[in-house]
């Protein structure tokens, strides 16, 4: 067994709790193959580079430095964080430096396990800076778990600079148990570069979430389309705020898709300004209920209401 295989057949460094919200945010279930840094309760408990990519500490502690080195293909970085300690607040800075010509996965994601009276907090600030001709593949979950009273907030912020024919497709997940979060999401798009969106998001109880899309395309045949689908239950509230501003000839495309249930509320706000005659820009909107047709077909084949509406809100947020 090589090096490699050895390491990836490694139990993760964490408690059972521990373990298990990192496999909800990560999809791991032993160390990963390629780059990693695994942060619980505030410190780093295992960390890898790999000859392509760094994954550095900054030296005032603050977060990491991640340096993809030119031509690195079909390789991961996975950067997870669990807070398992009920009362603890931390802000991160990740700093992401993608060479030219590449094809990388970064798996990032929060879960916090709270189980006590005081609230806990992490605030991940993650800036990226794509380099030309390079694809990055950018996941980001967040979870919610633990029976205390003390609340979960999450607030990531992601800033994006896509240099010349740079793409990123970004999964960014959050359906379970995050009390409070404001999520803002900055991007500058050099030419032909092309940024790629799909968010997912549930909220219930007395849940809040901001979820914050500003993007810039500034190079000629840059493009994005940033698509957003919700569920709002019970009295949980959500804002969306999605802005495409395009200064050149490029294409841009906003999707706002939300269900409300019980008492809960959704306000979107579409914006988009074109500062270019050549600048095509078009945005969709639409908040309503579950169909009553919907919940009939599924109830004629044997569910209950609720059945049908966890059939049918699953398969929404796919």
């Amino acid at each position: 067994m090589t090096e490699t295989n050895a390491q990836s057949q490694r139990e993760l460094p964490m408690d059972e709790i521990q373990k298990r919200v990192i496999e909800e945010v990560a999809d791991l279930h032993q160390i990963p193959v390629g780059a990693y840094n695994f942060r619980a309760n505030g410190k780093s408990v295992g960390r890898q580079s790999t000859a392509m990519i760094d994954v550095c500490p900054k030296e005032d502690g603050t977060g990491l430095e991640i340096t993809v080195k030119d031509g690195t293909k079909n390789q991961s970085v996975h950067i997870p964080v669990v807070i398992s300690s009920s009362g603890m607040s931390e802000v991160v800075y990740n700093d992401f430096h993608v060479g030219e010509n590449c094809d990388v996965t970064i798996v990032a994601g929060c879960g916090i396990d709270n189980c006590g009276r005081q609230d806990s907090e992490h605030d991940g600030i993650h800036r990226f800076w794509i380099g030309k001709n390079s694809h990055v593949r950018y996941v980001e979950k967040h979870v919610g778990s633990g029976s205390g009273s003390g609340k979960r907030i999450l607030n990531p912020v992601t800033e994006l600079s896509l240099e010349e024919g740079s793409s990123v497709e970004m999964e960014m997940v959050q359906i379970r148990g995050v009390d409070s979060t404001d999520r803002k999401t900055t991007a500058v798009l050099g030419k032909d570069a092309h940024l790629i969106v799909r968010e997912r998001l549930m909220t219930t109880g007395e849940q809040t979430a901001n979820s914050c899309y500003h993007v810039s395309l500034n190079g000629e045949g840059s493009a994005a389309d940033i698509v957003s689908r919700g569920v709002a239950r019970d009295h949980s509230v959500q804002t969306l705020d999605l802005r495409i501003t395009g200064n050149a000839a490029c294409s841009g495309h906003t999707e706002c898709d939300s269900i409300l249930m019980d008492e809960g509320r959704i306000l979107a706000i579409p914006s988009l300004e074109a500062n270019c005659l050549d600048a095509a820009l078009v945005h969709e909107a639409a908040i309503g209920k579950i169909a009553g047709e919907q919940l009939t077909k599924l109830m004629t084949l044997g569910l209950t209401q609720e059945e049908a509406e966890e059939q049918i809100i699953s398969g929404f947020l796919r």
